[in-house]
């Protein structure tokens, strides 16, 4: 298994591990906007996007974005996705993208590392808090789109 920046290329791969995390499917409609976006993000110096891959390609991507807060004078480093090929859990993957997160953001000064996770996703819970990670609170979700 080797950790990698993600390129341009992981876009299809990417994609569906997403959909995997219950994120809406990227079909023919959606996909010169969603392409557009990931080309921006993939070269974006305040997103750092990754990808753990073993012989059969990419079974794993974590998504993190330095963002800053307005009580902290440096920033915070947040994850909205994080995910493992159901196949490839329990194997140390999502530990490993996590570990190469908070280098990122020590080398960058970030003062959190901070991600949301859905509530059915309890698996994913007890990798957090064996990371030291805490559960903090809840997040509020309002769709505003169909």
């Amino acid at each position: 298994m080797r950790i990698r920046a993600a390129r341009r290329d992981d876009f299809g791969a990417i994609t569906r591990l997403l959909e995997e995390l219950g994120r809406p499917t990227v079909g023919p409609d959606t996909e010169p906007d969603c392409h557009a976006i990931w080309d921006e993000q993939v070269v974006d110096p305040n997103a750092h996007h990754l990808v753990a891959e073993d012989d059969s390609g990419v079974v794993a991507f974590c998504s993190m974005h330095f963002r800053t807060r307005l009580n902290h004078p440096t920033e915070e480093a947040w994850i909205p996705d994080l995910i493992v090929a159901e196949d490839a859990r329990r194997k140390g993957i999502g530990r490993a993208l996590l570990e190469e997160a908070e280098h990122r953001a020590r080398e960058r000064g970030c003062h959190a590392l901070a991600l949301e996770s859905a509530y059915h996703r309890a698996e994913a819970h007890h990798l957090y808090r064996t990371f030291r990670m805490r559960d903090t609170g809840k997040a509020f979700y309002k769709l505003l789109r169909p």
